[in-house]
């Protein structure tokens, strides 16, 4: 799953150390090894380790395989994973009420939250993560992942900078192209993930 994905699973602001997992969430984008993990205080280690859960259990499902088989029928290869997360991404913020545990909360509201958050612990982030802080900040990726000119955008932005991944700038049409079928999955998927990570939050 992408950033909004994460972001979200980290629990009602309610959860014992929310910011905590939070940070640790979003740092695990970038922590590197054991030694990395554990100079991280035991809360942060906690929000890396429901990043990481996620990471596979979502590649694991057979629903997500099932989307990717599709993505790579549609010519986007060993990129298919990708354009899931970020495909999800976009669905989760379209219907974003419907997903989030405030449906009170929009995702605007949602978006600088996190932003706040973020910045205000961004010296425990790893330097490669600061630095993009700053630009999901001034750009505000959550919020504009609603619309398909955002998921253009995200996939268009990761075709430039990841080598030999030129390829993800046509995901976004090929995932626009069969977004019924996506939204099925990802209906589908979410609430086993959702069960999944409140396993390890609140064990």
């Amino acid at each position: 799953m992408n950033f909004l994905a994460h972001l979200l699973l980290s629990g009602p602001p309610t959860t014992p150390d929310y910011a905590d997992i939070v940070v640790g969430n979003f740092a695990a984008e970038a922590v590197r090894g054991r030694a990395a993990v554990l100079a991280y205080p035991e809360a942060v280690q906690r929000g890396i380790r429901l990043h990481r859960f996620i990471d596979s259990f979502t590649d694991a499902h057979p629903v997500v395989r099932r989307t990717t088989a599709r993505l790579r029928a549609a010519g986007l290869g060993k990129w298919a994973g990708v354009v899931s997360d970020v495909g999800f991404d976009h669905l989760l913020a379209r219907d974003f009420a419907g997903f989030h545990y405030d449906a009170a909360e929009p995702l605007p509201a949602f978006a600088q939250r996190m932003y706040a958050l973020l910045h205000a612990r961004r010296a425990e982030l790893p330097p490669r993560l600061q630095h993009m802080l700053q630009y999901m900040r001034q750009g505000d990726w959550l919020t504009g992942y609603a619309h398909p000119e955002g998921l253009r955008n995200a996939l268009l932005g990761l075709s430039r900078r990841v080598p030999q991944a030129e390829v993800l700038a046509t995901g976004a049409a090929a995932f626009l192209a069969e977004l019924p079928a996506y939204e099925a999955d990802f209906r589908e998927f979410w609430p086993e993930l959702r069960v999944g990570a409140e396993k390890i939050l609140f064990v």
